[in-house]
Parts: structure tokens; sequence; C-alpha cells
């Protein structure tokens, strides 16, 4: 990650890595404690001497990066060296000029967005969704988790129920941070920058024909850098409970709001998102990213103050420094406990407790997500009915 290179690779900022290791090795000792924690390096070195498995890979990675040097390079690989080199990309040899500016170029670019796992797949009910990214920079991320999902015994599912590592077109993008399974029978769907409404209808279809889904909320976002998914600006932290950004869903510049209930052909359009879920009999109380003022509202949600992630319902996880968010939480009553008190063992979390776990993330949020962006949960023993 460099300044020329930042933007292509969808960075808000250049990262110190050494820092961004320990935080994320925090986020996962917290979330440990909580749930089974894979892998993705991990799962694809434990299959990918599958030949079926390998051919997969080489050949859609072909798709992406048509090299036959580098496909060629890629089947003699032991399978620990071919994951590394999928995941961190392959450096060409500078020719004469290259190497007298002394420049650097990738013959298979690197994943440096790939800790985001959130968005290139989605667990809903039994099924997956592979997400088809919007900008080239994560296609290969797709083909990765079109492989675990695909062949993978810890990951095994009724079947991939949209396959966006096979989509191309450009107005056909889809990616699981606009993505959120509410409930057993309700799905809210951002149509951002990065999901686009040809897709949406595509995944709406398999969702109204293949799953238990009825009720689907479109949040129409808007167009800017600031909301590039939906949990960017709301995610589901209890029964009855969600983080907001507030002018995006109250007051005068509010989003438009469509509900698509399954058996109609037609959308309607409804007053605001909580209008909606009161439809879905599903209704909820905002929290505010940033409290009251809109000057930290406006620093908060772009430090992911919206995007946390629910190891539970009641029980959330979120970045340290978006502290007038959790003053915002603490009056909605969730207990603030920090992530050294939780590992230490000096402040516990029982079982029916509603509180956040704070843990510091500075570096990890240059790359543009939270913590709801590092998870991609596959199943879970809590119900959200």
């Amino acid at each position: 990650m460099t300044p020329a290179t930042r933007e292509d690779y969808l960075y808000d900022d250049i990262i110190d890595v050494d820092t961004a290791q320990r935080e994320h090795r925090c986020f996962v000792s917290i979330l440990d404690r909580f749930a089974t924690v894979l892998y993705v390096r991990d799962l694809l070195a434990e299959f990918v001497q599958t030949p079926e498995v390998r051919e997969l890979l080489i050949r859609e990675t072909m798709d992406v990066v048509p090299l036959e040097p580098l496909a060629r390079e890629l089947q003699e690989l032991e399978p620990d060296a071919l994951v590394r080199m999928l995941i961190e990309g392959r450096e060409e040899t500078p020719g004469a000029l290259a190497g007298a500016l002394n420049e650097c170029s990738y013959a298979l670019p690197p994943l440096p967005n790939l800790f985001f796992t959130r968005d290139t797949a989605m667990a809903i009910g039994d099924h997956v969704m592979v997400g088809s990214m919007r900008y080239g920079a994560r296609w290969s991320e797709e083909l990765l988790m079109k492989a675990l999902f695909s062949y993978h015994p810890s990951l095994a599912n009724c079947g991939i129920l949209y396959d966006g590592s096979a989509e191309r077109r450009h107005n056909y993008s889809l990616e699981g941070g606009d993505v959120h399974p509410l409930r057993g029978d309700t799905m809210m769907i951002g149509f951002s920058e990065r999901s686009s409404p040809a897709a949406i209808d595509s995944l709406v279809a398999l969702l109204f024909g293949r799953t238990s889904i009825e009720h689907v909320i479109v949040v129409v976002m808007p167009a800017e850098n600031t909301a590039i998914h939906l949990d960017m600006i709301l995610t589901h932290v209890d029964l009855g409970r969600c983080i907001v950004y507030p002018p995006h869903f109250i007051g005068p510049e509010r989003l438009p709001i469509l509900y698509w209930r399954k058996g109609q052909s037609h959308l309607r359009q409804m007053p605001d998102v909580f209008a909606a879920l009161r439809e879905c009999d599903l209704p909820m109380e905002p929290v505010f990213c940033g409290g009251a003022r809109r000057i930290m509202q406006d620093r908060e949600q772009w430090a992911s103050g919206c995007n946390c992630v629910a190891l539970r319902p009641g029980l959330v996880m979120s970045y340290a420094r978006n502290t007038a968010t959790l003053r915002e939480l603490e009056g909605a009553g969730f207990r603030i406990v920090t992530a050294e008190a939780f590992l230490s063992g000096t402040e516990a979390v029982e079982d029916g407790t509603t509180a956040v776990i704070t843990f510091e993330g500075g570096e990890l949020v240059r790359g543009g997500g939270g913590p709801r962006c590092m998870t991609c949960p596959v199943s879970r023993d809590d119900a959200w009915n």
C-alpha cells in the first residue's frame, strides 16, 4: 500500500501494518471467547491440495488474470505456497526500465481487503451468497470464498444461492456489506454504489423462490464515499435496537425506503425505515451514532461508529474510539467493557448481559470498515426471531 495505490485498493489511508495486526489479534481474541473462529488462509491450506479445488482456483484466477506463465507457476506450487501467492500476490520480475526506476508491479495482485470477509460472502439461512464485487481489486476474493463454501466440510451448506464470482457485467454488483438478514423471514438490502439494482433484483428473486425470506426492505443509499455499504450507516445490535447514522434515517435528509413483500410485483415506498420495520412486525428503536451533535455524527460514522458486530442479541463489539456512540449505547442500557478488562478477566460478560466490548482499531479503520466488515458469520446458535 502506497499513496499511489491506496485508492486502487479502496483504502481510506495507508495503515501501519504492525499496529493493525495487533488490533486484529485483539479483535479475534474476543471473538474466540464466543465463537469458533476460522481463518481463510488456514481453511484454504487444508484443502487446496485436492485436485478439483486446485483446478477451480487456478482456472478462475486465470479468468481474472489471464497469464499462462503464472498459471504454470501456480500449478507447481506446494499448498501453503499456493495459498500464500493467491492472497499476497505475485510481484513481476522488473525489466530494464522498471529496474532502473525502482518500480514494482504485480502479475497477480494482492488482496489487502481480504480481512473484510463480510463483503465477499454471506450466509443466508442454510445457503450462501458469494459477492459480486464492484471493483476489480477484490474480484479474486470471490474465487477464494466460492472454493471454501463449495468444498470445505467446515463450511458445509445447502448450496450457493447467488454466485457473484461468475458475474462480470459492470451493472451486476452485490456486496455483503449491503445484505442484512434481520430475521428468518426478513432481509434489509442497501442499494449503494457497490450493489446495483439488477443484482439486487436477481438476489431477491432467489430469496423469495428458495428461502424463507418474505419481506425485503431496500435502503436507497447516497452516492458518497462515507456510505459505501449499508452496514456503514446501520447495524442490528439487539432484538429491538439498531445503530444508525441519524441524518440518513431521521429528519428531512432521510433516505428513500422501499418495502418488497413476497408475491407482490411492485415495491412500496415507506415514510422511513422504522415504518418499514413495523410493517414486517419487527419494530426497532434507533441508537444514534455520534449522539445528538451533527459534527460528532459525521466524525464517528466515518470511523465505522455504526459498524458493530453482534456476537448475540444485545452483545456487540465496537471500536473504542467512537466515544459519543458508546455513550449513546450506554444510555440504551449497554454496559461498556474494554477489551483489556474482558480478556484479563477483570470484567466478565455473563449470558443475557447487554454490553458492548470495545477494542482499539485506529489503524484497522483506515481500511474503510469496522467489526461487522471483518466477520463472516457462517452459523449461529442464538435466535433473532
